[in-house]
C-alpha cells in the first residue's frame, strides 16, 4: 500500500509529467471510485481546466486546477501513468483524463479502493477528508506537548497509536516498524508509559525516516509503483520490516514478527526491550 513516501514520490514524478496540461475529456469507468461530486458532474467539471499544481496533504494527492481541487487516495493498488491518448486501455484504467496535447493521465487501481473528490477551491480548508487529520510530520506543531496531549489518555500499544492518522498522518506499517526501532520502543508499549524522550525520538526518527525513504523513492514491496520505470528503493534500508528471522545488524539477535492490531509487526526485542525488562 502507497505511504507517505511513495505519494511523495507520485506527487514529485506527476509534476514532473502534468503540470500546465489541460484536460480535454474525462472518462470514467468505474463509477465508485469519485465520492464526489456525481460522476456526470465530475466529468463536466474536469473539462478546460488546468493542472497547476500537485501538492500532497497526509496520504491524498491534491489536483490544484485553474476553477477546483482534485484530490485523490490511492489506497491498496492506484497508480497512475501518462500515456499516449491512443494507446489502448486496459481493464484496470478505471479513470483517465485526456489532455488537449494528446496524451493521457490514466488512473488504474487493480483492486478498485481508490477514492477521488472534486471540490471548490474555497471547500478545501473545511473539506471533510481533511478534517480528522492529524498533523504532517515536518508540521512544525508536531511537538513533543502535542504527542504527550494525544496519547495522554490512552492505553494502546504504541504499534496501534503510530498508524492514528489522526495523530500523525502518512506513517504506514512499514515505516512504524523503522520508526520504532530506530527509537528503540518496543512496539507492544503503552503510549501512556512513553517517556519525554521516546515522544522526542518518536518525532526526530519519523522525519528522518520518512525523509530517507523519499530520498530514495519510497519502498517497493509487492506491486508498489509511482509510475512507469519508477520503483522505490527504500526497501534496501529496512531495518527490521520483512527481515523475520534474520540478524539485527545492531545486535545481532533474531528479529521476530508478531501481530499488533492486526497488523504485521517486526522488531529486535533486545534492542527494543519491553517496558520492566532488561
Amino acid at each position: 500500500m502507497p505511504e507517505l513516501p511513495e505519494v511523495e514520490t507520485v506527487k514529485e514524478t506527476l509534476k514532473r509529467k502534468v503540470l500546465n496540461k489541460v484536460i480535454a475529456k474525462c472518462y470514467v469507468y468505474y463509477d465508485k471510485i469519485i465520492e464526489e461530486p456525481s460522476v456526470s458532474d465530475f466529468k463536466k467539471k474536469v473539462i478546460n481546466q488546468r493542472i497547476n499544481d500537485i501538492t500532497r496533504h497526509g496520504k491524498w494527492l491534491v489536483f490544484h486546477l485553474d476553477d477546483y481541487v482534485l484530490l485523490s487516495h490511492l489506497r491498496m493498488e492506484g497508480k497512475y501513468f501518462l500515456k499516449s491518448d491512443n494507446c489502448p486501455r486496459n481493464k484496470h484504467e478505471h479513470i483517465i483524463f485526456s489532455f488537449t496535447d494528446g496524451t493521457d493521465l490514466r488512473y488504474q487501481d487493480t483492486r478498485k479502493f481508490g477514492r477521488m473528490l472534486l471540490i471548490d477551491k474555497d471547500q478545501i480548508a473545511s473539506c471533510r477528508v481533511f478534517k480528522d487529520l492529524g498533523l504532517d510530520p515536518w508540521d512544525p506543531k508536531l511537538t513533543n506537548n502535542y504527542l504527550k496531549d494525544k496519547y495522554a489518555k490512552k492505553r494502546l500499544p504504541i504499534k496501534t497509536v503510530i498508524l492514528d492518522q489522526s495523530i500523525i498522518t502518512g506513517i504506514g506499517n512499514i515505516y512504524a516498524d523503522e520508526i520504532l526501532f530506530l527509537s528503540k520502543i518496543n512496539p507492544l508499549t503503552k503510549v501512556n508509559l512513553l517517556q519525554d524522550d521516546d515522544l522526542d525520538n518518536i518525532i526526530i526518527n519519523t522525519k528522518k525516516v520518512l525523509g530517507k525513504a523519499i530520498e530514495q523513492g519510497g519502498t517497493t514491496i509487492r506491486s508498489y509503483t509511482s509510475d512507469l520505470g519508477v520503483t522505490g528503493r527504500f526497501q534496501n534500508e529496512l531495518n527490521v520490516h520483512c527481515r523475520e528471522h534474520e540478524k539485527c545488524h545492531i545486535c545481532q539477535h533474531e528479529i521476530v514478527k508478531i501481530k499488533v492490531g492486526g497488523r504485521g509487526t517486526y522488531y529486535c526485542p533486545y534492542c527494543q526491550v519491553a517496558r520492566g525488562e532488561k
